[in-house]
């Protein structure tokens, strides 16, 4: 699995826990990342591509909502809360924020990972971006994700759709660097047979149609040795 490993971001001010899940991520072909306060998480978060977050909510510096609500203003990773908060009111306060599961401590094992599996199928596949109308540049690039359109200083574009799902994955995950895997797993169907490179022609082909200058790219960034991001 080697270079493919999903990243999951392990915020916990308890030792012990960070301990045991990360193990547990290990043991399950992910690679764990714990931060044990919500400034060290978002410092994670900024500098690594991060596939899920497990959270919990009591943290001794930022709360686990505010970090929460700090990540949902520019992504839309999944987020698992840990609590050991029971109350209705916390849990209902919890998928207000964005969160996308939400695991009562004492947790099992077992019930963890299969909590993990489940969020990230769930997500695998969705290539909804932050919202559903999005807009850069004072309207040079719109994108409206229920009218199924792209606009280019007022023109509609025409993508193909591996054009359309790359663009939509860049988009929904602004500042994450993508590597050509990551698109084909992410934007192309699962039985996608060409090479990565393919990816590098229709990031080519987007970029004709989207940016002023192809050569200057200020959309579809490349990021050298690793692969594309979104830089609207």
């Amino acid at each position: 699995m080697g270079r493919n490993l999903k990243n999951v971001l392990v915020v916990d001010d308890e030792p012990k826990i960070l301990e045991v899940v990360c193990r547990l991520l290990e043991s399950k072909g992910y690679r764990p990342l714990p931060a044990e306060n919500g400034k060290k998480a978002l410092e994670i978060f900024d500098a690594e591509n991060i596939s899920l977050i497990l959270l919990d909510l009591m943290l001794p510096d930022l709360s686990g909502e505010e970090v929460c609500t700090a990540i949902r203003r520019k992504s839309r990773v999944p987020v698992i809360m840990l609590t050991a908060k029971v109350e209705e009111n916390d849990v209902v306060e919890g998928f207000g924020l964005g969160a996308d599961d939400y695991v009562i401590k004492p947790f099992g094992l077992k019930e963890l990972s299969a909590r993990i599996e489940a969020v990230l199928r769930r997500t695998e596949r969705d290539l909804v971006p932050l919202t559903r109308y999005n807009s850069w540049r004072d309207g040079d690039l719109v994108v409206d994700i229920e009218k199924n359109e792209v606009r280019k200083k007022g023109a509609v574009v025409t993508l193909t759709p591996s054009e359309r799902n790359i663009l939509s994955a860049l988009i929904k995950y602004p500042g994450k660097v993508f590597t050509r895997e990551e698109l084909i797993e992410t934007a192309l169907d699962k039985g996608f047979a060409g090479y990565d490179r393919a990816i590098d022609s229709h990031i080519k082909n987007i970029r004709k149609k989207v940016e002023d200058d192809p050569k200057a790219p200020v959309y579809i960034l490349t990021i050298p040795g690793l692969g594309y991001k979104f830089g609207g």
